[in-house]
């Protein structure tokens, strides 16, 4: 607890310090580099913050949450395993699906596609697909032939809304392959398609996928009516997606792969995870240097009131006073630093997303790309608990570094002091 006489001497000494002008630009510069430190760590975090955001409702929006698929034979009555599957209190939705790779050709121009066959309207419990649809309509999915493709595959076939493509997939056993007149390589199953939508999300997705109807999947690959390679699930928290899809697998009577965001995509959280850590080990580092350049400003205030010292001694103050006076310098550098480093992190990262798109206008460039990135911006997330622990932080280092200067305040000796004075 800080004594009035402490605070007094100590308002008093800061007031003197900074009318010197050598040791007023070191406690400036101390002062400036906790604030500068405290506001970049408040930027930083909350910027991973909005990735962190951005991750789980914009990339889990069209990536499943988890899926559970077919091991050695497909998924029979899907209906009813649908039904089951959305018992679990943590499932929000699910959805069948049978997935495959193969090729779509236009006029000359081939490209490599994952083919999803889904069913449309419950495809749109699980999957935010609807909403990012450039051209044409999701509904559309339905008509004779119809296919949904990413911009990227447009792009790259010169395929529009309207246009017949073809589509070569694999045969769908040994038995039944065709084999071509050379009797070695087996004919793909080809399939005429009309596109009647068109999507842009971001990213490798627009590059890769395309979607049919359910119905047409099963004929595709040979299955029967109610019979699918998977199901997906939609659920309500994407972080304990894995306990999810076990707990939703245990309750079938035949085995199913689990697969869930984790394995596919979950590369993308761990980075920012290290991100983070890597930036928050930094920024404090930062922060550290800033406040042991109190040791100094200190150290030199120390030196410059030995007198007053030994006069305060010789008064009868006691060692706790002088210490925690000295120690209430310093820290006054700290608690400065941290109210404009927090004031202005916390203004700046409220404004993150417009600064960014405002200096990106300016310098006619761009910092993210949705053909590289899932995002096309930079997201943020200004959390209360950061900058509680940011500014804790930085007051802690701060107060650390008064320690030694301040205890050096009270070996001072009155006698040896007044008497070269």
């Amino acid at each position: 607890m800080l004594k009035p006489l402490s605070v007094f001497i100590g308002l008093r000494y800061v007031r003197s310090r900074h009318s010197k002008g050598f040791s007023s630009f070191i406690s400036a510069s101390s002062t400036i580099g906790i604030a500068i430190g405290v506001m970049v760590l408040i930027v930083v975090l909350s910027a991973m913050n909005g990735f962190e955001r951005a991750l789980a409702t914009h990339l889990l929006s069209i990536v499943p949450h988890a899926e559970v698929l077919a091991v050695n034979k497909p998924i029979n009555k899907w209906p009813e395993n649908v039904a089951l599957i959305q018992q679990n209190p943590n499932v929000i939705a699910a959805a069948p699906f049978i997935k495959t790779q193969g090729m779509m050709q236009k006029s000359a121009a081939l490209k490599g596609v994952e083919i999803r066959g889904v069913d449309v309207m419950l495809e749109q419990q699980v999957s935010a697909i609807a909403r990012y649809m450039v051209a044409g309509d999701w509904q559309n999915l339905t008509l004779e032939n119809g296919i949904v493709i990413g911009a990227g595959i447009a792009r790259k076939l010169s395929a529009k809304v309207g246009d017949n493509v073809q589509l070569l997939l694999p045969p769908v056993s040994s038995q039944d392959m065709q084999v071509s007149p050379n009797k070695q390589f087996p004919v793909p199953i080809t399939q005429q398609a009309t596109i009647v939508g068109i999507f842009k999300f971001g990213g490798t997705i627009d590059d890769t996928q395309v979607f049919i109807n359910l119905m047409k999947a099963i004929e595709l690959v040979g299955y029967q009516p109610d019979e699918v390679q998977g199901i997906r699930l939609k659920v309500d928290d994407v972080f304990s997606a894995p306990q999810i899809v076990r707990d939703v697998a245990y309750n079938f009577d035949f085995y199913v792969y689990m697969l869930d965001w984790t394995r596919s995509h979950g590369h993308l959280f761990n980075d920012i995870q290290l991100v983070r850590l890597v930036m928050f080990i930094v920024l404090v580092l930062v922060i550290a240097v800033a406040s042991f350049n109190i040791v100094s400003t200190l150290i030199m205030a120390v030196n410059e009131k030995k007198s007053d010292i030994a006069i305060l001694k010789t008064m009868g103050a006691k060692s706790s006073t002088i210490m925690t006076s000295f120690m209430f310098q310093g820290l006054m550098n700290g608690i400065v630093g941290c109210a404009l480093g927090a004031s202005l992190g916390i203004l700046i990262s409220l404004n993150l997303t417009d600064i960014i798109r405002a200096i990106e206008a300016a310098l006619s460039v761009e910092f993210l790309t949705s053909d590289v990135y899932f995002i096309d911006f930079l997201p943020t997330l200004l959390r209360q608990q950061d900058v509680i622990n940011t500014v804790i932080t930085a007051l802690v280092m701060s107060l650390l570094a008064t320690i030694y200067p301040a205890w050096r305040a009270t070996k001072v000796e009155p006698a040896q002091v007044l008497g070269q004075a």
